[in-house]
This record gives structure tokens, C-alpha cells and sequence, in this order.
């Protein structure tokens, strides 16, 4: 954090060291050795002492050295980006949320797609929410959320064969439990869910999503641009502002592919208001607007971090155990 404390610790080692090698010597000003000590030292024993002496200096003033960066590193309160590995991993939350019914033949290709990307996964976590559900919530687990998107796609086939009257009895129950546990029906009397009421369930399904976190974050959205008929005035639970001030303030950002019918002002404008694409329902496309949306990543959030002086203080606490004990051998 304290850039200058770096600049000059390491300033005046540089110094120091300039000065120790241009400085003059004892022997550079003058004085004259002993006379006669060629054959002291030329002897084996001498020059084995001598040498020993050199190693356990040169050893102490290595030691000396490195223990003086480490403590002006500790000084100018590191925040561990020298080496802190896991910065160079892009880490991102996707969550999937789905405003239509499983059976719906752009929901089984949109989950498809995931299906096949999420076992690709290295660091990311993914979840899928459908309109009044957490289907998976955020995991890593890519083998897990992969069957279960597989699962869930096969139901749009399911129901193709239904309506041809081609399937068969088990496969009919097992059509019926995966719309179920996918997204059950509920009737309202004094309430209409919208597209935004749908929006803000998802946006819950990110850790802390009341504030930025220190991951990417972003939300696919895939349904209609609106979930009632302009003239149903039953109130709802979110405005779309209110959902556009959650995703900005929690960093998220949205994109959506909108299926036909409906309108879909109000769905695009919140995609451009928090940074996101927003496209329309196409079979033939839907593949290529996907990797369009996953080729553009929400802005990586910038987090506060603290002091982490820890590799710099056992690195300094190692290097004056080991100074001591060269100390010693210098002594002797």
C-alpha cells in the first residue's frame, strides 16, 4: 500500500551497497601488511580458515540483505499481489434465470447449451433459478449441474412427444416430475409476478448480493419481455428500477434473450443499464448470442483488501533464525 517506504528502503540498499564497493579500504589508504607472512599464507591450514571465514561472511551479509527486504516489504504493508496465484484466475458467478415453463422448446436448447459448457468449467459456479425457484443453486459441482440441465432440457422433448401422442406412460410421469420440481404454477388473487419479480429471485441466488462481492457476477435471463397482459393492474413485488439498482449495486450484470410475444422495452433497457446484451429469440442464433454474451464478462468487481503481511513476516522471522545461527559461525 505504501509505495514509498519500497522505493526508499530499496534506494538506500542500492546506496549502500554503491558505497561499500567504491569507499576505500584499510589496505586501498596505505597501510602496509606484515612483513613475511607470505608462507603463513600459503599454508593449507590458513587458507581453510580463510576460506571458511569468506563463505560464513558472505552467508551473513546475503542473510542481511534479504532480511532487509523483507522488512521494508512488511513496512510498505503488502496486500499479497506479489503473490497471490489465484488473481490470475478469472472467477465468475453465473446464474441462469429461466421466466418461462421447462417445457418450452428455447428453454430446452438454452439449458442444452449450459449442459455442455458447464463440464468446460474451471473456476466459475453457475446456478439456475426458474420464475419462483433456486432449480441449483451456485456450485462448482459441473457434473451435478450439467445432469440436471441435461434433465430438465429433455423435458421440452418430452412434451413434443406428448402432444404427438407418442409417449410413452413412464416417460409421461417422468415429463410431469421434472416440471414440477422445475416450476410449479401458483394462482393469485391480489398479485401478478413480473419479468422484474423474476429478475430479483435470481439476483438473490448471488452470496452477498446485497453489496459487490469479489467475483464477476453475472445473470442470463431467457422468457418473455413481460409475464402478464398490460392490462392486469394486480401490483407486484418489484418496479423495474428496483431490480436495475439491485444488479448495479451488487455488480451483477445482465443479459437477456427474449423470447416472442410479449414487449420488451422494459427488459432491454435494464440490460443496458447494467452493462448487458439483450437479444432476441432465435433457434438458428441462440448458440452464437450465448457465446457472445459468455465472451463478454461483467467488469471484474473491485474489492477492498486488506493488509496481508504474512508471507513477508514468516519469510523475515526464517531469515533472522537463520542469521543468528550464521552469527555464530562467523564468531567462531
Amino acid at each position: 500500500m505504501w509505495w514509498a517506504v519500497s522505493v526508499v528502503g530499496f534506494g538506500a540498499l542500492a546506496l549502500a551497497l554503491g558505497l561499500a564497493a567504491v569507499l576505500p579500504t584499510e589496505r586501498t589508504r596505505g597501510r602496509q601488511p606484515l612483513a613475511n607472512t607470505t608462507r603463513l599464507t600459503r599454508l593449507p591450514e590458513y587458507r581453510a580458515v580463510v576460506r571458511r571465514q569468506t563463505r560464513a561472511t558472505a552467508v551473513a551479509l546475503t542473510l542481511l540483505t534479504l532480511l532487509f527486504g523483507a522488512t521494508v516489504l512488511a513496512s510498505a504493508r503488502p496486500v499479497g499481489t506479489l503473490w497471490d496465484t489465484d488473481d490470475s484466475t478469472q472467477r465468475v458467478d453465473i446464474m441462469l434465470c429461466v421466466g418461462q415453463p421447462v417445457t418450452d422448446e428455447a428453454t430446452g436448447e438454452f439449458l442444452t447449451y449450459f449442459a455442455r459448457q458447464a463440464t468446460a468449467y474451471g473456476a466459475e459456479r453457475i446456478g439456475l433459478t426458474s420464475p419462483n425457484r433456486r432449480v441449483v443453486p451456485l456450485t462448482r459441482d459441473y457434473q451435478f449441474a450439467a445432469g440436471r440441465f441435461g434433465d430438465y432440457a429433455q423435458a421440452a422433448r418430452a412434451q413434443s412427444e406428448a402432444e404427438a401422442g407418442t409417449l410413452a406412460p413412464a416417460e409421461a410421469v417422468a415429463l410431469r416430475a421434472r416440471t414440477e420440481s422445475f416450476s410449479t404454477p401458483v394462482a393469485y388473487d391480489d398479485y401478478a409476478p413480473t419479468v422484474a419479480d423474476v429478475l430479483a429471485l435470481c439476483l438473490t441466488g448471488f452470496p452477498g448480493f446485497q453489496a459487490e462481492g469479489d467475483t464477476r457476477r453475472s445473470l442470463i435471463y431467457l422468457g418473455p419481455g413481460a409475464l402478464r397482459s398490460p392490462e392486469d393492474g394486480r401490483p407486484s413485488l418489484f418496479a423495474d428500477a428496483q431490480v436495475t439498482q439491485m444488479a448495479q449495486r451488487a455488480g451483477v450484470q445482465i443479459d437477456a434473450i427474449a423470447t416472442p410475444g410479449r414487449e420488451t422495452q422494459a427488459l432491454s433497457t435494464m440490460t443496458a443499464a447494467t452493462g448487458g446484451q439483450f437479444f432476441r429469440y432465435d433457434a438458428a442464433d441462440l448458440d452464437a448470442d450465448l457465446d457472445a454474451i459468455r465472451a463478454d464478462p461483467a467488469p471484474e468487481q473491485q474489492s477492498s483488501r486488506g493488509d496481508s503481511p504474512a508471507v513477508v513476516l514468516v519469510a523475515a522471522l526464517a531469515l533472522a533464525g537463520l542469521l543468528g545461527v550464521s552469527l555464530m559461525a562467523v564468531r567462531r
